[in-house]
């Protein structure tokens, strides 16, 4: 004789151990069943089996359930709550689907295969909406995308760009100089023999001659600077210039 009280308990702590925080026991008041046992619900999201969890989207549902006396040989009572984003249609639709799987299923502890098959319910029911909108939304991303043109930029490119470019900021700075500055003309470099005739070399004569007179009032020699010898040396070399420059009158009178 099978224990289905035994097999039922058994099911309600794999249930806890594997689905944990979306697993919770309610009264049976909440349920929306008829019935004074134990009741329980479910958390169900969508679910990929691509993905490493659940899949972002606005569809949730609470899948309710409780067990008859001689489940699972007979099917559990099965009621389902929108969470967010269904509708009483789809509820109904999935409800409908669901007790189906479960009459399949007689026999066999089935909640945690009637949990899969909601997920991938909710999967195919709205996540393909969710990937058509990423599909636009990189469409229209590429359509944003802005293509350069013209033609690449190398190096004699750029140096042809930068001499046109001088070119025309040499025109703009001519246009905002004074007419006067372009049409008066240029100061000829003067030559040699006009620059002296000009009066400037003799006015740079005078300026070194001031400049030798200071030099010349700058030297003052003491008398100590010279020895006695040396005072002997400069009066021999005076005398013998004194006697040539006599010869040289005497010669020529």
């Amino acid at each position: 004789m099978t224990d289905f009280k035994q097999e039922q308990d058994m099911e309600i702590e794999a249930l806890e151990a594997i689905l944990m925080e979306d697993f919770k026991e309610i009264h049976s008041g909440e349920s929306g069943l008829s019935t004074s046992n134990r009741c329980f619900q479910i958390k169900v999201v969508a679910q990929d089996d691509d993905a490493d969890g659940p899949i972002t989207n606005p569809a949730q549902l609470a899948l309710i359930f409780s067990h008859t006396e001689k489940y699972p040989d007979e099917p559990p009572l099965l009621n389902l709550k929108s969470l967010q984003g269904l509708s009483a249609e789809d509820l109904r639709i999935l409800k409908e689907k669901l007790q189906q799987e479960a009459s399949e299923n007689l026999g066999m502890a089935m909640i945690y295969t009637l949990v899969t098959s909601a997920k991938e319910w909710l999967a195919d029911r709205f996540c393909q909406d969710s990937a058509a909108e990423i599909i636009e939304a990189e469409e229209a991303a590429k359509d944003d995308i802005v293509i350069p043109h013209g033609e690449p930029v190398t190096v004699e490119t750029f140096l042809a760009w930068r001499e046109r470019f001088e070119a025309e900021l040499a025109l703009e700075r001519a246009k905002l100089m004074p007419e006067a500055a372009l049409t008066a003309p240029k100061e000829k470099k003067l030559s040699g023999r006009q620059w002296f005739e000009s009066g400037r070399a003799k006015g740079a004569v005078a300026i070194a001659e001031e400049s030798d007179v200071e030099d010349d009032e700058d030297i003052d020699f003491d008398e100590d600077d010279f020895e006695d010898d040396d005072e002997e040396d400069m009066l021999e070399h005076y005398l013998a210039e004194k006697t040539d420059s006599s010869t040289h009158s005497s010669r020529a009178s």
